[in-house]
């Protein structure tokens, strides 16, 4: 184990890259088990309150960025300086990305139905920086060899069309696909050559006139979503509490 360490993660300098990936993953699970512990009224935890508001903990998030990241910039690759840096980055992430959701509609929606948008923006972050961490390189540059990778045209080509086929997936209107396809090129070149999302640019410019590739779009995103957004909710729940009911108001007769 310590001599994989050294070879994949301290020799090529990741190592501050790790302590911010673990300290990310680290900050968004406890903070998830805090305010789920508050929720039920469990614990000696409670909300943060200054003169009666209500301190959300994006607040001290945006700050530990801020601190970590100037502190990154001003320290060395490698060295102490560099992890402490990269933790307090990856702890100021957690928190701020924890509240995502509440960023985004500017509202408290923590424990609605719009605040699993706050999880699913975690859990690609995390995957996304573990691939980084892995070896991946953007736009399959890491799939080239050496001699390839001294050929400056070779480089810049491979870029440009996996960054192509990345952008042709996002306006399939597959935003996903599209993040871990400038990853990993195989995902963006499916992404890329399957039906676009009914409503997506792609489908709006090139289906219009097209009802049998409308249709066909539309019954196999029904049959992805049927399939795959229930276990999606369950495991989003799983990781960071169930959203409240909504209220429904009352009829008055």
């Amino acid at each position: 184990m310590g001599h994989w360490l050294e070879r994949n993660i301290i020799e090529p300098g990741k190592l501050p890259l790790l302590c911010a990936l673990t300290a990310f993953v680290l900050t968004f699970v406890i903070t998830r088990v805090i305010t789920r512990l508050i929720r039920a009224g469990r614990g000696p935890f409670g909300n943060v309150q200054a003169g009666g508001l209500h301190i959300h903990h994006v607040v001290p998030g945006v700050l530990l960025i801020i601190i970590g990241g100037f502190g990154a910039v001003a320290s060395a690759r490698h060295g102490v300086g560099a992890a402490l840096s990269a933790v307090i980055f990856g702890v100021g992430a957690g928190l701020v990305l924890d509240e995502f959701a509440l960023i985004l509609h500017l509202d408290d929606v923590y424990w609605t139905e719009a605040g699993r948008q706050s999880v699913e923006v975690v859990v690609v972050t995390a995957a996304l920086v573990g691939l980084l961490l892995a070896g991946f390189s953007p736009f399959g540059v890491n799939d080239l060899s050496q001699d390839e990778l001294q050929d400056r045209g070779t480089v810049l080509s491979t870029i440009a069309v996996n960054f192509f086929l990345a952008l042709l997936a996002l306006s399939k209107g597959k935003p996903r696909t599209a993040l871990f396809g400038a990853i990993i090129p195989i995902i963006a070149l499916i992404g890329a050559i399957r039906l676009a999302r009914p409503g997506s640019p792609w489908a709006r410019r090139f289906y219009r006139r097209r009802p049998r590739a409308r249709a066909r779009s539309t019954l196999r995103i029904y049959h992805h979503d049927r399939r795959w957004t229930t276990l999606s909710r369950k495991l989003q729940d799983l990781i960071g509490g169930k959203p409240d009911e909504p209220v429904v108001p009352a009829i008055r007769r």
